[in-house]
């Protein structure tokens, strides 16, 4: 089964729960003497025609360049399962237009295979290959197994320091342990010291992943749906969830869409891109969804 989904999603309670009480604080201190812009990056997580079926153009055959004329940003999973070359990065950083943003995650010999132990090299040659994005860096992202738990604390510390403060960085715990009210304050205090940004998870079958624990201006989501009529009106919330966090000082949205089993997601996002627009007077684009 894939991670977070279930069979009879119509019967999860799908409402957001509240903000953590240290939420509104650190939205606060990121806000300055003047308005600041609203900058928001709404993707999928794949660009390949096998995942996004019907949203190709007949006869399309670059599906990057194609994609990142519908969408400003790409949640980059490909750097997941092999680590890019730096020839890899600049072939698909000269493919896309300069508002597109990558969000490339970190590769499973580090996050998984090494579980962030001895990682010096790898991590360098990681870091070295996805610098080539350059000007279309987004946010690097770090995604830790759900076995990967509290009692390695050490190396998710020893990780997050050496980290490059050039590059971005989000992380996404899976574990339910790291909710521990101790643990929490602990890993999150690290992470705002840090500058990370907190990954929020909405996926069914993992509603412990909603922890609302903003670090800082930022707000990185990661939006599963379900394959059920729901997974329209849980975008809904959180068009109005992003509202109340913008009324605090939120600065900047990055928000990525999966389903399960991958059928809809250009159109989810089109459904989202759409809300947020009217919301708050943005002029994203909105993907072509029939073709």
């Amino acid at each position: 089964m894939k991670f977070g989904q279930i069979e009879n999603p119509g019967e999860v309670d799908f409402g957001l729960p509240q903000d953590h009480p240290d939420t509104r604080e650190n939205l606060k201190a990121g806000q300055g003497d003047k308005p600041a812009a609203f900058d928001v990056y709404v993707g999928c997580a794949k660009w390949n025609r096998t995942d996004l079926k019907g949203f190709y153009p007949r006869g399309t055959k670059d599906e990057l360049g194609y994609y990142s004329t519908q969408f400003n940003s790409i949640e980059l999973n490909a750097t997941f399962y092999s680590s890019p070359t730096p020839q890899q990065v600049q072939t698909w950083r000269d493919k896309t237009p300069d508002y597109f943003r990558f969000y490339p995650k970190v590769n499973n010999g580090i996050s998984h295979f090494s579980r962030l132990n001895n990682i010096e090299d790898k991590l360098t040659v990681y870091c070295d290959a996805i610098a080539h994005f350059e000007d279309r860096m987004g946010m690097c992202f770090l995604q830790l197994h759900d076995n990967f738990k509290p009692k390695d604390f050490d190396r998710l510390e020893n990780f997050v320091k050496k980290f490059p403060k050039a590059i971005p960085l989000a992380v996404e715990l899976r574990s339910a342990e790291w909710a521990d009210q101790e643990v929490e304050a602990r890993t999150f205090s690290l992470f705002k010291e840090e500058g990370v940004t907190p990954i929020i998870v909405d996926t069914a079958g993992r509603r412990d992943l909603l922890h609302m624990h903003l670090t800082g201006s930022e707000a990185f989501i990661r939006y599963v749906g379900a394959n059920h009529p729901s997974d329209y009106t849980r975008l809904d919330d959180w068009v109005e969830r992003i509202a109340q966090w913008r009324s605090q000082g939120l600065k900047t949205v990055h928000f990525f869409l999966h389903q399960n089993v991958e059928k809809e997601s250009p159109k989810l996002a089109a459904y989202f891109i759409q809300h947020m627009n009217r919301k708050f007077d943005l002029d994203l684009m909105v993907p072509q969804t029939e073709v």
